[in-house]
């Protein structure tokens, strides 16, 4: 089956992006004229635009709506009011056999009691909205929006002035969102928040005002060196940061206790899916946490490759790898056994194609955060 377009598709292949598939959609890995480096660095001194309409959207309305998703999903939404958003996890329930797995994890948006919108990932909406819909109580509807809304990203120390540029609202607490009119008019939530560790913000729009959206912000930003940047950037970007993937930090077979998530699970809540092996697998420790690696030579880490002890004893596995433009060396994310008493400051090794490269353990973020 041939993979989903943006509503953008045509202004990428224009601009010379290197497309892939990502999540079932065509979408830009890096752009012609820098590459992922020069993307990465825009972001982080300047700012870059990503075009993440892959980015599932759903919504869930009715009487009682939002007291229903937070009886499903793992965050506390009573820890947010109206026109804020929040990260959770859709984790599988209690019973099966692979309980407090993570089957996504995703964006709430906060409309009020009665209305909701959810932003999973690309792999995962339809399984995220099934499973929702499943569940909803008589007068809650759940409806699956994903070719219907374009998502963009606007990010790094400039994007406000961006926005500001548009007559765009930008001047939002952290995980906080508005509606407001931007190109031509067309009606943009406007969320600060994203995916990179900088100050910035997430756009929604209806899939057919996108373009018109994607050419302002091009031009507004134009003085201010804005770079179109495509997903090889998004994950150097949230690498650094420590931010987990789906399918690599998180998975139906990695929870959030394992994966250092437990931060986004209302452990006080009576009910959400996956509750009580989550639970239980926190009293009794994970056998396996989340840690960062740092390069202290040449090699890369990345993903799949077999972390070993001074011994050569394999202790773990990367989730995640890559060379880190900020910091100029490999950096990864992985899985390590809690029984091998591995602390931060470590020296372990990571088995790239049969070489041992000697890396540091570090509690992530690599790179400081910026996002608050």
């Amino acid at each position: 089956m041939s993979p989903l377009t943006s509503p953008l598709h045509d202004r990428h292949v224009a601009a010379g992006a290197k497309l892939a598939d990502f999540g079932g959609w065509s979408m830009p890995i890096e752009y012609a004229g820098g590459g992922v480096l020069a993307e990465h660095t825009a972001v982080r001194e300047g700012v870059g635009l990503f075009d993440v309409s892959h980015l599932g959207t759903g919504t869930v309305r009715g009487p009682g709506a939002a007291a229903f998703v937070d009886s499903c999903l793992t965050n506390d939404l009573s820890r947010i009011g109206p026109g804020q958003a929040q990260y959770t996890l859709c984790c599988l329930p209690d019973g099966d056999p692979r309980a407090g797995g993570v089957v996504d994890d995703l964006i709430v948006y906060l409309h009020g009691p009665d209305d909701v919108l959810l932003v999973p990932n690309a792999a995962n909406a339809a399984d995220v909205l099934g499973r929702l819909a499943a569940e909803a109580p008589a007068g809650v509807a759940v409806e699956n929006r994903h070719e219907e809304v374009a998502v963009l990203a606007v990010q790094g120390p400039r994007s406000l002035q961006v926005l500001e540029l548009l007559g765009l609202p930008g001047e939002l607490s952290y995980m906080s969102f508005v509606t407001g009119a931007g190109a031509g008019g067309a009606e943009v939530t406007v969320c600060r928040t994203g995916y990179t560790g900088e100050h910035g913000y997430e756009l929604l729009v209806a899939a057919e005002r996108a373009g018109e959206l994607w050419d302002a912000l091009l031009e507004a930003g134009q003085d201010l060196g804005v770079r179109p940047c495509g997903l090889g950037a998004r994950d150097t970007l949230r690498t650094e940061m420590g931010y987990p993937l789906h399918g690599h930090e998180l998975s139906l077979d990695i929870t959030p206790v394992q994966a250092r998530a437990g931060w986004a699970v209302g452990w006080k809540k009576p009910a959400f899916w996956g509750r009580e092996a989550l639970l239980a697998e926190r009293e009794a420790g994970p056998a396996r946490l989340l840690w960062g690696l740092k390069a202290t030579g040449r090699g890369i880490p990345r993903a799949g490759m077999a972390v070993l002890d001074a011994a050569g004893e394999p202790v773990g596995e990367t989730t995640s790898g890559t060379f880190s433009p900020t910091l100029k060396t490999g950096i990864a994310l992985a899985l390590l056994d809690s029984g091998a008493g591995i602390e931060q400051g470590a020296e372990l090794a990571v088995d790239v194609r049969g070489r041992p490269q000697v890396v540091e353990v570090v509690k992530p973020p690599f790179v400081p955060s910026h996002v608050r």
